[in-house]
């Protein structure tokens, strides 16, 4: 295609999109919708797995063992533990360690430091704290460690802190709520596509009537299927460019308003800098949604209603 027709088709298609204010207006408001739902789904997908991320991290089994209990024995548990093939990680925490986050987390409380002060010797043992791969791993990990107990281990273990049912029930409710939240948004999102194409579609069947006459006159003098559905196609473009610089604008503020709230809860993410972080991401998507729509409405228009 030469430079001219290209010229050409885009000055059609501009002229198309503001000769038609009323089509324009309703087709990009309906457009708008449609991307605003695409990216609030996206942004509820980042919160809800956020939480859940953060709920599985404080997932684990801790395991303490007494003061007398060597180093080596520890490490021995710790390698028997990593052989598992449901565990994930596990993490060795030394007596001094342990002196020293329980420290950190009372360090506001003089009471207990000044009881800590008064024993004069470290009362904690080492810990060893164990991540599975998956959360229904933990049950088999228990069973291990209970045999290590029955077997001898239980020497050098002072007690063992299991992923209890609760976490375990909050967890998988999460999940549930997550996986349910997901089908329903792109249910959602399937439906307003739908609606907004349908929507395009009709209204762009208005601007094709109205330019009927011109393109009689363009079939009559030879021009091409392709040249005659071009500039229709350039005005869904800009549809679709136009109610997505819309919903970007909309979402500046409302993530603003929403940032610190979600940073305090839903898993500590802030969805304003989330979106200021993956704007470019977000553009792609939401300008490129809606550029897809625009063009898929007004091909489907030209095609159907015009029979070329």
């Amino acid at each position: 295609m030469n430079r001219v027709l290209i010229k050409r088709v885009l000055r059609a298609g501009a002229l198309n999109f503001s000769r038609n204010v009323f089509v324009s207006v309703a087709s990009i408001l309906v457009m708008t919708v449609t991307l605003f739902v695409v990216g609030t789904t996206v942004f509820a997908g980042v919160i809800l797995g956020s939480a859940l991320e953060e709920l599985r991290d404080k997932a684990d089994v801790n395991v303490y063992f007494v003061q007398s209990a060597t180093e080596d024995r520890i490490l021995e548990m710790k390698a028997s533990l990593e052989a598992l093939p449901e565990v994930a990680s596990v993490e060795y925490l030394s007596r001094d360690d342990a002196l020293a986050q329980f420290r950190e987390r009372h360090k506001n409380d003089q009471l207990t430091l000044s009881a800590l002060e008064e024993l004069g010797d470290n009362p904690l043992g080492a810990v060893l704290n164990v991540k599975a791969k998956d959360i229904s791993q933990y049950e088999a990990i228990a069973t291990f460690l209970q045999n290590q107990q029955s077997e001898g281990a239980g020497s050098i273990i002072d007690k063992v802190n299991f992923f209890d049912e609760q976490h375990r029930a909050a967890l998988e409710r999460l999940q549930s709520i997550t996986d349910s939240a997901s089908r329903l948004g792109f249910i959602i999102i399937v439906l307003l596509i739908v609606t907004t194409v349908a929507i395009s579609f009709n209204t762009l069947r208005l601007a094709i009537y109205t330019s009927r006459d011109e393109i009689h006159v363009m079939r009559l003098v030879g021009a091409g299927p392709f040249y005659i559905r071009a500039p229709f196609m350039v005005e869904g473009v800009l549809y679709g460019v136009i109610a997505g610089v819309i919903t970007l604008l909309l979402f500046y503020p409302l993530t603003y308003w929403l940032g610190t709230a979600t940073s305090g809860f839903f898993g500590g993410v802030n969805v304003f800098s989330y979106y200021i972080a993956h704007f470019f991401i977000f553009f792609l998507l939401i300008v490129g949604t809606g550029i897809v729509l625009g063009v898929t409405a007004s091909w489907l228009a030209v095609r159907r209603y015009l029979k070329l």
